[in-house]
């Protein structure tokens, strides 16, 4: 058993900490907000992510048989317990710029150099720019401690399973002993992972910063060009969820992430590859991920294009109109609105005269935070009483399950914009339903 430190027990850095644990590590949490240790402390998870109260539980149950092995606690005195510590801070968007704000990566690292000591490893999960590794390795070293990049993989409503089981381990480590010595210690951390056959790959600082980016910047290009490819298929008459089935037989393209629709948002993909590109500029290589610049051009016209479709099955305007939008998160089983697509519509059509109403099963209340001047509610039904046109925004299974005769019953208008083409146009248009979806015709 390691005895592990995770500063910063936000999203990544909660999910880490309670994944840890669950394998047999004794972990503690260290986070500047009381409040959301308060909560941690108590098996509440500050956000949704399916399993993680559970596994908060049972690494902190108070059974004398079965002590803590998971404890949390704004004072960074009590990492010094620890011999890895696993800094788990945001890097979000610099305001004004495309350039991640690596203000809290440094103050993690900065807080932890009184309780290293030599022969600690600290361990970088962060999202960061490449060249950031090296940087703050030169400001560790002389506590005698190493850093190690081992950048994290996670999917929000998937992230549990994505820290227990991952699809794959990358090490960043130094040259030599030790970097040696460093991946002897993560190895150790991990002993049950790869001991379950997950593959792993050790490189330099470098390559292990470019993994998490380059791969969301791969993951972003497949959805916008799907999504340029339904742009096309709008004027030329065709399908593209058909088109997408077809080229993704191909296995060397693959169906994944090839959904055409409303595009992709959240805390990760969106601000990732704006950093990637304002990154490579730094060091003289924009011109390789200038493609990246389109990707996200095209992203944020599927928003405009989803209004539009919105106004068209009004009959041009929205003034007078009751827009119900289902789903406020920028993805199901996640909490997250962070440059939501969804609220983003929303907004939009707010703005130019509607009414809207939102409804999540999660997300209200961030969504509330974000954007208070929208209508919210709850229940599904109450929802979609009286609405003029509807809008899947957000695939939660209970919008993608939802009967076109039971909604006909409480809507004003049979009209549906299907924003994430997982409904079936064919039953909706039996049940005498306007069905409009991007990219179909």
């Amino acid at each position: 058993m390691s005895t592990i430190s995770v500063i910063g027990c936000g999203y990544l850095g909660a999910v880490h900490a309670a994944a840890m644990a669950s394998l047999g590590h004794r972990v503690v949490g260290v986070d500047v907000d009381e409040a959301k240790i308060e909560s941690l402390s108590a098996a509440r998870a500050p956000f949704f992510e399916p399993g993680l109260e559970e596994l908060l539980a049972s690494a902190q149950s108070d059974d004398a048989d079965a002590p803590a092995v998971l404890t949390f606690t704004t004072d960074i005195a009590a990492a010094a317990e620890a011999t890895v510590h696993f800094v788990c801070v945001g890097t979000p968007q610099r305001r004004g710029e495309f350039a991640a704000d690596l203000t809290y990566v440094d103050a993690a690292v900065e807080s932890l150099l009184p309780v290293l000591k030599a022969g600690d490893l600290v361990v970088g999960k962060s999202t960061v720019p490449v060249g950031t590794a090296a940087r703050l390795a030169e400001l560790i070293r002389p506590t005698g401690a190493e850093l190690a990049w081992n950048p994290e993989f996670l999917r929000e409503g998937h992230a549990v399973e994505d820290t227990v089981t991952p699809d794959r381990l990358v090490y960043g480590v130094p040259e030599g002993a030790a970097g040696e010595q460093a991946t002897a210690a993560l190895d150790e951390v991990y002993a049950a992972t790869l001991a379950a056959g997950t593959p792993r790959l050790v490189a330099g600082y470098a390559t292990a910063e470019l993994v998490k980016t380059a791969a969301n910047s791969f993951l972003a290009t497949k959805i916008s060009f799907i999504n340029a490819m339904a742009e096309l298929c709008e004027a030329a008459g065709a399908d593209v969820t058909l088109l997408a089935d077809a080229i993704g037989m191909d296995d060397r393209i693959g169906r994944k992430f090839l959904n055409a629709g409303l595009g992709f948002g959240g805390g990760c993909l969106p601000k990732d590859i704006r950093a990637f590109m304002a990154r490579a500029g730094e060091l003289g290589a924009d011109q390789a991920v200038a493609f990246l610049r389109e990707i996200d051009s095209i992203n944020m016209r599927r928003r405009v294009r989803m209004v539009d479709l919105a106004r068209e099955v009004v009959h041009g305007s929205f003034i007078g109109k009751h827009i119900t939008i289902l789903g406020a998160a920028f993805k199901p089983d996640s909490d997250d609105v962070r440059d939501s697509p969804a609220l983003a519509v929303a907004g939009l059509i707010s703005l130019q005269g509607g009414t809207v109403t939102v409804t999540d099963p999660q997300a209200i209340d961030n969504a509330r935070r974000m954007f208070p001047d929208l209508g919210y509610e709850p229940d599904l039904d109450t929802a979609l009483r009286d609405a003029d046109a509807v809008l899947l925004l957000t695939e939660w299974p209970q919008y993608r399950q939802l009967e076109p005769e039971h909604a006909a019953d409480l809507v004003r208008g049979r009209a549906i914009v299907d924003g994430r083409n997982v409904l079936d146009p064919v039953q909706w248009r039996a049940a005498g339903w306007t069905y409009r979806a991007l990219g179909r015709p």
